[in-house]
């Protein structure tokens, strides 16, 4: 090591077995001549001149705080004594450091917080000083500015003050509006996005217009992706996954429904007989009838294959029975896209009477189901303890 040029050491464990640096400094006389150095110590865990620099009060009531890093990544001060001495170089913050960069950027602290960290590097001794407020407290900060601003003006300019407040009012609405909306989307549900009027603020027109025609196509793709993740695409039914959702929330409710299961009876041989091509037509045929029969709050899944699900609200198993066969003679007397005939086979499950339980009640509609196909086919048949 040049013993003429200013050195500070890595933090190390002192015989007295505390944590220290050393710092030493050249001293020259007035012709330049080298007299020696001088040199002293920084006890890290201790008071010390970091603390005098900082200030006394580590971590201030707004959860701002300062911690210093070595040249290698050592934590030489910082809030919480403990890390003295920790080694942070992975630290994406201490690694630009440690390449002699300054800047600002937001990060997340060890705790979860988000912050706003500025970071900027002592060229002398190669340390990096990081100073972190948390992001709320801008806010916070920005609203007491203003609070302090009117209070001083307030006596000797009322009137300018009052003009201020309604230009202010004036140019904020838009963003407020804006942010309520935002806020209300943060939630992850639809919202109506209210009707946002011309501003006389250009800047402030154009940033609402921008940003309406952002939330409301954001919206429209995600009534799309939802509508695509829960309908069969097919047969434009909705699927097993709205079915699942459904049946809990009314279970859940306690809300009485009546299930009805049925499938194509020989559905293999149709697609054997005349290509899968027909076989997807006569699924969308036999929809088509299916939906001519039944009312507007009565929901039609395709459970998958050719198996759907009916669920009708507010109805017992005896009238669903009716209803079932309503569909299922219909079916059977119009022509399907094979130019022949198709049946289906039906079974029915009522909650709560029946079953209590979401999973029981779709096993007991295929077990009616299954009778249906065993005595025949192209029957309906109501599940009951005997089956």
């Amino acid at each position: 090591m040049d013993s003429k040029r200013q050195t500070v050491s890595q933090p190390y464990i002192a015989p007295s077995g505390r944590l220290i640096v050393l710092l030493a400094h050249p001293l020259y006389d007035q012709n330049n001549h080298f007299k020696g150095m001088i040199g002293g110590s920084i006890y890290l865990q201790e008071q010390n001149v970091l603390n005098e620099i900082l200030g006394n009060d580590i971590i201030d009531e707004n959860g701002s705080y300062y911690y210093v890093v070595g040249p290698e990544g050592k934590i030489l001060f910082h809030p919480d004594k403990k890390r003295i001495g920790e080694d942070v170089s992975g630290n994406p913050i201490i690694g630009k450091i440690m390449q002699g960069k300054s800047g600002k950027e937001i990060v997340t602290n060890t705790k979860g917080v988000t912050m706003l960290a500025a970071y900027s590097v002592v060229p002398e001794t190669g340390w990096g000083v990081v100073q972190q407020t948390p992001v709320t407290f801008i806010y916070e900060s920005l609203y007491d500015h203003i609070k302090k601003l009117l209070i001083y003006i307030l006596i000797p300019f009322v009137s300018l003050l009052a003009l201020s407040i309604f230009i202010a009012r004036k140019l904020a609405k838009p963003f407020f509006d804006l942010s309520n909306v935002v806020n209300q989307i943060s939630t992850g549900k639809l919202v109506s996005i209210p009707e946002m009027k011309s501003h006389w603020n250009r800047e402030a027109d154009l940033l609402t217009k921008s940003v309406t025609m952002a939330i409301e196509g954001m919206q429209d793709k995600h009534q799309q992706l939802s509508y695509e993740a829960t309908t069969d695409s097919l047969t434009n039914t909705s699927n097993r996954r709205l079915l699942d959702e459904v049946m809990k929330e009314w279970v859940t409710k306690n809300k009485p429904f009546t299930l009805i299961a049925f499938d194509i009876d020989n559905f293999k041989k149709v697609n054997d007989t005349f290509g899968h091509q027909t076989g997807d037509q006569v699924l969308q045929f036999l929809v088509k009838y299916v939906q001519m029969m039944i009312r507007k709050n009565d929901l039609l899944f395709r459970y998958g294959g050719e198996e759907f699900v009916l669920l009708i609200p507010d109805v017992s198993s005896t009238t669903a029975y009716s209803i079932a066969e309503k569909i299922r003679i219909c079916v059977e007397n119009n022509v399907s896209p094979t130019g022949k005939h198709i049946t289906i086979s039906i079974g029915i499950a009522e909650f709560p009477s029946h079953t209590k339980q979401q999973n029981k009640l779709f096993d007991l509609a295929d077990q009616a189901l299954y009778v249906s196909k065993s005595q025949g086919k192209n029957r309906t048949t109501i599940w009951n303890e005997n089956l």
